[in-house]
């Protein structure tokens, strides 16, 4: 039988074998956290605390302020000692951050509304994963209470469960499910609970036959199924598995609920399990430490806002003469680090640490119009074309051309024999074509 998959696509080196079988373990408390107030998509978190205030762990010290926004939380007991500015590496702006000193052990402020999913309404359940702060944690970071409020007029028929984790090096989701599945599974028919949704499916590379396994036995009898997808980067972009499981394509500028399909991470769907049957907002998430960087490679759980530093400090670092560069995520869609003393925030998955010898130094050419791009896009764009309006400042018809449809996987940097970084290209002039855009409106 074929395994499901997308047009397009590239085969990097998948380096899963580094902490794919490392058993996930609990990171010891941190002295202290930095918890940015934009730890989600959309509008910052209203800071509700003052320093010199005590605080629990999962006591809101921030409150959602928008519809598209989300709590926070404090991730240890202790004291709130300051609020400073820190750079945000993922959005690359400076914002308002929470620093907490740790006074002890954990004393929890849980929320009181959890319990058994099955006698809650849909609407108590979205409260809960909202008061939880709980984000989707493939990356994204879109507030999962909105994603779950379905709109009038609008029905989910599927919901699927991305479990591809095709990012080479990140093994985290692969770790959740080989040992939490159980849990997940109830994640899973919660959220099918709250969204009305009668049918759902699992997207699980291939390369991942323990958890295909594990996944499998756990959801037997419910109506819940597991699909074995081709191993193949970006098989975990949300356009392209919708489109592998159900041959839907969400279109242009579109949703998924516009084909009448959710999507969730499945380590989203875990924090939803704890929250709405414990109680527990999220103040920790998985995460692979991994790179031939690391010396000790490995998959954890740890408190959300973290400095880098301290976590890499738990897996040593080879001689830094050794190592070219630092990544929160993985090598194809990851950020670069420009400074270990940043702290870690919802969306981290991973930190790679990648050394200079493996780091491939490609020299860059004229475009040679070979179209390795194009076959590889998995939006079907045309990047050398795209490549060339940006340049030319031809933002208008660069978006006509499918701009802001790039998803800025990477697959045609990687794939350009004339070492182009085409996504940096890309990247740029969406940020410029947003500018105008709003500019216009004004």
């Amino acid at each position: 039988m074929a395994l499901l998959t997308f047009k397009g696509g590239v085969h990097p080196p998948e380096k899963k074998e580094l902490a794919e079988h490392k058993q996930i373990k609990i990171l010891p408390l941190p002295e202290k956290v930095y918890i940015y107030t934009t730890n989600h998509l959309g509008t910052p978190a209203k800071i509700i605390v003052e320093p010199g205030q005590k605080v629990k762990t999962g006591q809101k010290i921030g409150e959602a302020n928008g519809f598209i926004s989300a709590n926070i939380h404090s991730t240890i007991t202790g004291e709130v000692i300051e609020i400073v500015k820190m750079t945000n590496a993922a959005t690359g702006t400076r914002n308002d951050v929470v620093v907490i000193q740790r006074t002890g052990d954990d004393e929890w402020d849980l929320i009181p509304e959890h319990g058994d999913y099955t006698k809650k309404t849909p609407e108590e359940i979205v409260n809960i994963v909202k008061e939880a702060g709980i984000v989707g944690l493939g990356g994204a970071m879109f507030p999962s209470h909105v994603k779950m409020s379905i709109p009038k007029g609008k029905k989910a028929e599927y919901l699927i469960i991305n479990a591809a984790e095709c990012e080479p090096y990140i093994t985290i989701d692969n770790r959740m499910m080989i040992e939490k599945s159980s849990e997940i599974v109830k994640g899973i028919k919660i959220i099918m609970h709250a969204t009305g949704v009668k049918k759902a499916y699992i997207g699980i590379e291939s390369n991942k036959p323990e958890a295909i396994e594990k996944m499998k036995e756990a959801v037997s009898g419910e109506p819940i199924e597991v699909k074995v997808l081709k191993t193949k980067y970006p098989q975990g972009a949300e356009k392209q598995l919708i489109y592998a499981i159900t041959k839907k394509e969400v279109p242009s500028g579109g949703l998924p609920l516009d084909v009448g399909v959710i999507v969730f991470n499945v380590s989203t769907t875990y924090v939803i399990y704890e929250a709405v049957e414990h109680g527990k907002p999220l103040v920790e998430r998985g995460i692979t430490l991994t790179g031939e960087g690391v010396k000790n490679p490995g998959n954890f759980i740890y408190r959300i806002g973290t400095k880098v530093k301290d976590l890499l400090d738990h897996v040593g670092l080879v001689e830094e003469e050794k190592i070219d560069r630092i990544l929160y995520g993985g090598p194809m869609m990851g950020i670069p680090l420009p400074d270990i003393e940043l702290p870690t925030f919802k969306g981290n998955n991973a930190l790679t640490v990648l050394t200079k010898d493996i780091v491939p130094k490609k020299e860059s050419f004229p475009c040679i119009r070979c179209s390795k791009c194009v076959q590889v896009c998995p939006i079907n764009l045309m990047p050398y074309l795209l490549k060339l309006q940006v340049e030319k400042r031809e933002y208008d018809k660069a978006m006509e051309y499918g701009l802001m449809d790039c998803i800025e996987c990477g697959s045609c940097s990687y794939a350009c024999p004339a070492g182009i970084e085409l996504v940096k290209n890309f990247k740029t002039g969406k940020k410029v074509a947003r500018a105008l855009k709003g500019r216009a409106k004004k």
